[in-house]
């Protein structure tokens, strides 16, 4: 990519989006083009052909998806598959028509089964069941990777699918309903924490509520109050984090110096697995995760597993070596990012 490449990130105001655009403007890129979802609706496959044949960017991020935590991909399981798929098929599909030099589809590593090997090499997916809560989620990013190659391998282009572990970091979502559990944790660990210390008008500004009544009886319902909070599941299984912006930086990294037959072997007769994990290759159970933030955030009380609701998988490890063989690795350690997420909370 050249400094003043045209650039199109797709999805720039979400988590891995923002952190890309941050990053590509920090290495002095200058013609980066972004839409917000009321400008442009990625579902709508004419709204999307015509700002490709008006803009033709030169390269693509595609970072814009429908994602959200156990709770919201099992719950909302036709909207996950449906919004992701037409999203990817419009994006992938466009960057080829409009001859884009090279794209970057995002998914998550959720594709693999539900009992992969650990850690998880490239080569597992597909091999057995998923996870049932996220399964209509995970399809869909499946199915971007395989449009990715199939494109490729018809058509020629240089369409990279990349993988990454479970992410954190400024501009994440704290929704206590639909928000992944670093985040859902910090935010239900702090509101514990305001209500222990009985700054009530606090809490209420925070939830955006009338007042400390309805506060309280909202988070009731998600196991917050000023002794302890609840969490799903029994704190057993492992989990990999890794910052937003080293993803950030790993995206742009194959962006400049990788192509897509950089991803397999030169000799192989059937050209698959070609995406890239991207993650640490080191996780962490929940339980000690809790015990982080609980420390960090500076909260007294009890942390309660409830171990009648979902676990989900018991542990989710990505093999990295693909990723650090193509040149490159992780900077950011769990408890530092931590840290950097709670103070940008506070500020914002």
């Amino acid at each position: 990519m050249d400094k003043n490449s045209k650039i199109y990130i797709a999805g720039h105001r979400g988590l891995v989006g923002s952190a890309i655009f941050k990053n590509l403007q920090s290495k002095g890129y200058t013609n980066i083009i972004t839409r917000t979802h009321k400008e442009l609706d990625l579902t709508n496959q004419i709204a999307v052909a015509s700002f490709f044949e008006e803009e033709k960017p030169d390269y693509v991020f595609l970072a814009a998806a429908k994602v959200g935590g156990i709770v919201a991909n099992n719950t909302y399981r036709a909207d996950f598959i449906y919004e992701n798929m037409m999203i990817q098929n419009n994006v992938i599909h466009q960057s080829y028509v409009h001859k884009v030099k090279k794209l970057l589809f995002l998914g998550s590593t959720c594709i693999y089964p539900k009992n992969a090997p650990q850690p998880m090499k490239e080569e597992y997916l597909l091999t057995d069941t998923l996870e049932y809560t996220n399964e209509p989620y995970a399809i869909a990013k499946i199915a971007g990777i395989k449009m990715c190659e199939s494109y490729n391998l018809q058509y020629g282009t240089n369409f990279i699918s990349v993988m990454p572990t479970n992410l954190y970091g400024l501009n994440d979502n704290f929704d206590l309903e639909k928000s992944h559990v670093l985040p859902a944790l910090i935010r239900k660990i702090h509101l514990a924490k305001l209500l222990s210390e009985s700054k009530l008008d606090k809490v209420v500004k925070d939830l955006g509520v009338k007042n400390i009544e309805e506060a309280k009886t909202y988070l009731n319902t998600f196991g917050v109050s000023e002794k302890s909070i609840e969490i799903w599941g029994s704190g057993k299984p492992k989990r990999e984090f890794l910052w937003s912006e080293d993803m950030a930086d790993a995206c742009v990294f194959i962006m400049e110096n990788r192509e897509f037959t950089d991803t397999y072997n030169k000799g192989d007769k059937e050209i698959r697995n070609t995406h890239i994990n991207i993650g640490t290759g080191i996780d962490i159970s929940i339980k000690e995760l809790a015990e982080i933030i609980k420390e960090i955030v500076d909260f007294k009380g009890d942390l309660v597993f409830n171990t009648e609701k979902p676990d989900g998988t018991m542990k989710k490890l990505t093999d990295v070596s693909k990723l650090n063989s193509l040149g490159w690795k992780h900077i950011v350690d769990l408890k530092k990012g931590i840290e950097m997420v709670y103070k940008w909370y506070l500020k914002e």
